[in-house]
């Protein structure tokens, strides 16, 4: 009975100690900071004024270079050639009289080109480029058109057809000029030094296949056109060794045909050379 006694005061004596209020607790506590945080900058008020202090903390974020990393397949659309059309005249002009497929009087001198006037335009479809080793050796293919006016000096060239007969006519025309249009696969290795830039220093070099859709001879004369549509027997397969030379933002490109572009009577070998508008 004693023992149970001593428990009940003890357990008595330990309530009324934890009921009781802790007077070291400081009553009148003081007052604390206001802190905010947004993205990078805190701002600090001091407690007990209206003065704000504001604070940048330096961040520092990594690059995701998986992210930088180009694709192995790009695709470029639409791409514009813009240039000019020649060809290397090395035709046995004796011979081809003879044939029948140009006039007496008929020369070298009479089928020169005007330069600034023979005009080269290509519009490709579409083109790829496709990783080799490291994004530096690429294959680039496409498909597009190949557009080819051939202004001669002489105004008054003449282009029959069944057969084919390359005269002088009695009429000087203000234009002259036979057309050559293609459809073109090309296909080429590509060197890219800065494969990590999109605008780089690369370059290319392949070989191109053509199928002569088109041709014409045009002439023009005050307000007058005539044309007349034959193949005028060209050859119907054009194969051309291409290069690109991409210097940054400006691009340029060229080719100079594998044969002749006809299939009897002259011999003329055709290059192009001109820029090119791509993303890459």
């Amino acid at each position: 009975m004693k023992r149970i006694f001593t428990l009940c005061a003890a357990l008595c004596i330990a309530a009324i100690s934890f009921s009781q209020t802790d007077t070291t607790a400081n009553p009148n506590p003081a007052p604390q900071d206001d802190t905010i945080r947004i993205g990078g900058m805190v701002i600090i008020r001091k407690a007990g004024s209206k003065d704000k202090e504001v604070i940048r903390d330096r961040e520092y974020k990594m690059r995701n270079r998986r992210g930088d990393k180009p694709s192995n397949l790009s695709t470029n659309w639409w791409i514009l050639d813009l240039g000019f059309s020649n060809y290397v005249d090395n035709s046995n002009y004796t011979t081809a009289a003879l044939s029948g497929f140009v006039a007496p009087g008929i020369g070298e001198d009479q089928l020169k080109l005007r330069a600034g006037k023979s005009r080269n335009v290509n519009l490709w479809f579409f083109m790829q480029r496709l990783n080799i080793a490291k994004h530096v050796l690429n294959l680039k293919y496409g498909m597009g058109l190949e557009l080819n006016n051939y202004h001669f000096e002489t105004d008054n060239i003449v282009f029959a057809k069944n057969p084919t007969n390359i005269s002088l006519g009695g009429t000087d025309f203000k234009k002259v000029k036979l057309a050559a249009d293609y459809l073109t696969v090309p296909m080429m290795l590509n060197i890219n030094f800065t494969p990590k830039r999109k605008n780089g220093f690369s370059i290319s070099g392949g070989v191109s296949a053509g199928y002569l859709y088109s041709a014409r001879y045009k002439t023009k004369d005050d307000g007058d056109v005539e044309k007349v549509k034959s193949d005028f027997d060209l050859e119907r397969f054009k194969l051309s060794y291409i290069g690109e030379l991409s210097l940054g933002p400006v691009k340029l490109y060229g080719s100079y045909a594998m044969k002749n572009m006809w299939e009897k009577g002259l011999d003329m070998t055709p290059y192009t050379l001109g820029f090119r508008f791509s993303n890459w």
